[in-house]
């Protein structure tokens, strides 16, 4: 396994480069790297082999010698590096820091350089160092045990994405006896008092599944609700305050972060006074804990709330459920048919189910799961392989490597043992990506784009296809991820992956790994990290779990001076080491630390601008209001993520010296750049945020010819200025998400005339937002032109409009990826709208508010995929065009609902009889919908209590 978490693979085209460009080294040095290139392939192609077979397994000589050339590689990378860093003229001031000599060895191997550059002596010293590891094994002659061969998945963007929400269907009777249990029937008394119920099991289970499944199936019957994962040492005032915050839909409208914890519960009191909640506490591991969260619903609440726990560990559910009319829920193992059928759901593409062949091996395979559908999942998603089954031989070789089977005395190991199949399955560079995922705390929520981005920083993701964007390539490491269950999906309301999870028991495996393998150290603050020898730390996650334990910071300066990636979770930044200490870091990840001016940590940014081999700097949510002008130092940075900080309003102008940048995010700050800045960024990829005040920056972005995404304000906007950005954007050819804001709204409609009129859209584009006033002209010019050109697009947003016509509506009807519609128009709109059936056929996110000015009617079969849905009706116009009963087509309409219907209600020129007659109608007509959604009726104006039936609304609207 040592192969992927080293940095030889990297290694190896560094050298070759060295050799191709144009560094003017002497020919014996050129014929040392050439022969150090062979033997690194030789040991590139046996430590593939060592990678594939579990540690447990290997020689103890083997072990020893991938150690060896695993830290070795490290420091000839090292030397590489700073080499090239060298000739290409990167120094940091040595008046102003500690770096003393760049190219001083961070270990006695780099001691010995003399010559001008240093890697003439380096390179014969490595070489020297390679012969002693050799001599200790043999000149690499690896024997192994015969592994199984990679399991391979064909690599595509749209992977196949296995849903726990398919466990769900598997559960039935699980779902129906815990909805039982919540329910219950009895006298009112009975009904009404606060209910709780613990789900407990080992892990694996689908204890988490079940839950947040039967969560969104009732959470709408609720005042308030929240689900929050607990986990192994948690701190209390964050799980305290996280509940808080679910309840309050992430609004608590207080700073939660200066109580402690008996001031959350008293707030926690408070807020559910008179409220019907829903509350979900997952994956409880302490009794003690328990007591301080039950304290907290300890107000006799007698409307219906129910508490809901999951846990491993019986005494736990025991004491969650210490009342009569509390219930202990037992998670048991699925049974031998359920089994089956899931794990055939996942294998087996066509309907026809298994073939007699594997029908004995699947059997036995399934013993071995023990109705465990985490470990179910997890094997078949191995043995998964598209349009075409694997061999049975690879079937009769995962069965040979299975362990006795799962029981609940020995879940742990051999559910290890299981997901370890899995993961030495998966390629070298799945390996490395996955691995890389235990910098996160458990039960964190990994967004999907922050997480590609640091695996490209860290050098993880290769080239494929001449051209292909770093970013493309790491999405699809991500996608065959999730294809085969080793991080757990997490869907926006398009179904559409935007960030993942990884499940307890397989963080629990790869922080093992990575633990054995050196790979990341974790410094969590609770006393049971995990930290290895203090001379070859490469990774470092600081997390500091338990907000009251003052951990002191780390100051051994030996041991920071080969890190090349640090993450920070707050509150773990008062532990931060000095940025002096770091020589050749990499990854720098500070998102959500507060460095603000109100803040006590005194870092100090400019010390950034002397981590010159940084790739990846986050400070994103920092509070900051400066950028330092050192940063411009920074030659190799890829990625500069600032959003989130209203304070910051100006990049300092060395920001056009990072030649290499792909992803800058400034977005939610008011960043003006400096003229001559965005031009010289000619490897820009995202670029989220700036404001474009001037026409020479509005034309400095058509030098960008490698955008892929957009999000830029256009400040006072003149049509000078417009013209100038609309010519720009017509060089863009690769854009494929444009959002768009002006601040001017007299002249905002001029942009989009140009718009339709100048631009074509590139066939690429997905997304186009304006939350500027705009009219539909453009869209129209744009589909009527050539409708090819939006064959992609699958999000529409307009957040104001000047008017919607019928026409309008049936063009956009006829966008064949349109997934997401939202429109908001209050002004000059036709007075009937009717969503047509034979349009929106793929919309999954419909939104359509035209004030009091029009209703919107649903002929039978429309957005027949539409989950969610907002529209909105005008009560007057309804009335006076002959719609008495406010009927706008939603009886047994509208299948798929499975979201909340919001209903923006016009009440103004309309009797308040016909607004109470207009909202009855609504609601009898979603009541009795099927899947029963939500509902939420806005009406504007508010009908006072006391209002009579023959009163008028005031004609008005929000």
């Amino acid at each position: 396994m040592d192969i992927v978490t080293s940095a030889i693979a990297k290694l190896i085209p560094k050298l070759a480069d060295l050799l191709v460009g144009e560094y003017k080294l002497h020919k014996n040095v050129k014929k040392n790297i050439e022969d150090l290139l062979k033997e690194l392939e030789s040991m590139n192609v046996a430590l593939i082999k060592i990678g594939e077979v579990p540690r447990d397994q290997l020689d103890k000589q083997d072990k020893l010698w991938a150690d060896d050339v695993r830290e070795l590689s490290y420091v000839i990378e090292d030397v590489v590096d700073k080499f090239l860093v060298r000739v290409d003229h990167i120094q940091p001031d040595d008046a102003t820091n500690k770096f003393k000599g760049l190219m001083k060895r961070t270990t006695k191997l780099l001691k010995k350089v003399k010559d001008k550059y240093g890697i003439a002596h380096a390179i014969k010293d490595i070489q020297e160092q390679l012969q002693k590891v050799a001599a200790r094994r043999d000149r690499n002659k690896v024997v192994v045990p015969n592994p199984t061969e990679p399991i391979t998945i064909d690599p595509c963007l749209r992977a196949l994405y296995a849903e726990a929400t398919e466990l769900v269907g598997i559960y039935g009777k699980r779902d129906e006896e815990l909805m039982r249990l919540l329910s219950m029937e009895g006298d009112d008394a009975s009904k009404n008092r606060l209910k709780k119920v613990s789900i407990v099991g080992f892990g694996g289970l689908g204890k988490t599944t079940l839950a947040r499944a039967v969560y969104e199936k009732i959470k709408g019957d609720f005042d308030c609700r929240a689900f929050v994962p607990v986990g192994q040492n948690p701190d209390m005032k964050k799980v305290l305050r996280d509940i808080l915050i679910d309840l309050s839909d992430g609004n608590p409208q207080s700073d939660l972060s200066i109580l402690d914890v008996n001031h959350l519960i008293k707030k926690l009191h408070q807020f559910l006074e008179n409220k019907r909640y829903l509350v979900i506490i997952d994956d409880i591991w302490d009794e003690k804990l328990w007591e301080h969260i039950n304290f907290a619903f300890s107000n006799r609440n007698n409307l219906g709330s129910r508490l809901i726990t999951t846990t491993r560990i019986v005494s736990v559910s025991n004491s969650c459920c210490s009342l009569d009319h509390d219930s202990v829920y037992q998670m048991e193992p699925l049974s031998v048919d359920d089994s089956r059928r899931l794990f055939y759901k996942r294998i087996f593409p066509f309907e026809s189910g298994c073939p007699n062949e594997f029908e004995q091996v699947s059997t036995d395979i399934l013993k071995k799961c023990g109705g465990v559908p985490l470990a179910i999942i997890t094997i078949a998603s191995a043995l998964a392989g598209g349009q075409k089954v694997k061999p049975k031989c690879e079937w009769d070789v995962l069965l040979q490597s299975l362990g006795s089977g799962l029981t609940e005395d020995n879940s742990l190991e051999e559910m290890r043992r299981i997901l370890s199949f899995s993961y030495y399955n998966l390629p070298s560079h799945l390996k490395t990506c996955l691995l890389y995922l235990c910098i996160y705390p458990e039960d964190s929520t990994i967004d999907r784009d922050g997480l590609i981005w640091k695996w490209v920083a860290e050098g993880f993701v290769h080239h494929g296809d001449q051209g292909t964007s770093l970013f493309l390539v790491g999405l699809n490491y991500f996608n065959q991820l999730i294809n085969r269950s080793m991080i757990q999906p997490i869907y926006d309301p398009l179904g559409q992956v935007y960030a993942c999870r990884v499940h307890d028991m397989v963080l629990d495996l790869i922080c093992n790994l990575s633990h054995e393998a050196k790979f990341v150290n974790l410094l969590d603050g609770t006393g049971n990290h995990i930290m290895s020898s203090q001379s070859n730390i490469r990774r470092l996650s600081l997390q500091n779990k338990n907000e009251d334990h003052q951990a002191k910071p780390l100051t051994n300066i030996m041991s920071m001076s080969q890190v090349r990636s640090i993450t920070i979770f707050p509150p773990a930044v008062s532990i931060m080491p000095s940025l002096s200490m770091f020589e050749v870091l990499r990854v720098l990840d500070l998102s959500h630390c507060n460095l603000g001016e109100s803040s006590s940590l005194q870092l100090n940014l400019k010390g950034v601008g002397h981590l010159i081999h940084l790739r990846y700097l986050g400070l994103s949510g920092t509070k900051i209001s400066k950028l330092p002008a050192e940063i411009g130092n920074l030659q190799f940075l890829e990625v500069l993520d600032l959003g989130n900080n209203d304070k910051l309003d100006e990049l300092p102008s060395t920001v056009c010296n990072l030649r290499r940048l792909i992803y800058l995010n400034v977005f939610s700050s008011k960043v003006v750049p400096t003229p001559g800045v965005l031009q010289n960024l000619t490897s820009i990829e995202v670029l989220r945020g700036v404001l474009v005040s001037l026409n020479i920056i509005a034309q400095e972005l058509g030098k960008l010819a490698r955008l892929r995404e957009l999000q830029i304000c256009i400040k006072d906007g003149s049509l000078d200025l417009y013209e100038c950005f609309v010519k720009s954007l017509c060089n863009l050819d690769h854009i494929e998400s444009l959002y768009i804001r002006c601040n001017s709204e007299e002249t905002s409609f001029e942009l989009m005339d140009l718009l339709g009129e100048c631009w074509v859209p590139p066939v690429h584009l997905r997304k186009f937002v304006s939350s500027t006033p705009t009219q539909l002209y453009a869209l129209q010019g744009w589909i009527k032109r050539d409708p090819s050109h939006l064959s992609n697009l699958s999000e529409l947003i307009f957040y104001s409009v000047k008017e919607v016509q019928q026409e309008d509506v049936e063009i956009i009807g006829g966008l064949l990826s349109l997934r997401r519609l939202c429109i908001r128009s209050t002004h000059q709109t036709q007075r009937l709208l009717v969503i047509r059936a034979d349009g929106f056929r793929c919309m999954v996110d419909f939104y359509l508010n035209c004030g009091s000015a029009a209703q919107i009617k649903f002929e039978p079969g429309a957005l027949p995929r539409a989950e969610e849905v907002t529209f909105s009706l005008g009560v007057r116009v309804a009335k006076e065009d002959g719609n008495c009963g406010f009927d706008l087509g939603l009886q047994g309409n509208l299948l798929s609902l499975r979201r909340p219907v919001m209903v923006w209600m016009y009440c103004g020129g309309a009797r308040v009889g016909e607004a109470k007659e207009a909202e009855a109608a609504v609601r009898r007509a979603l009541e009795a919908h099927p899947n029963h959604p939500r509902i939420y009726i806005d009406m504007w104006p508010r009908i006072a209590e006391d209002a009579h039936d023959d009163d008028l609304c005031e004609d008005e609207e929000n």
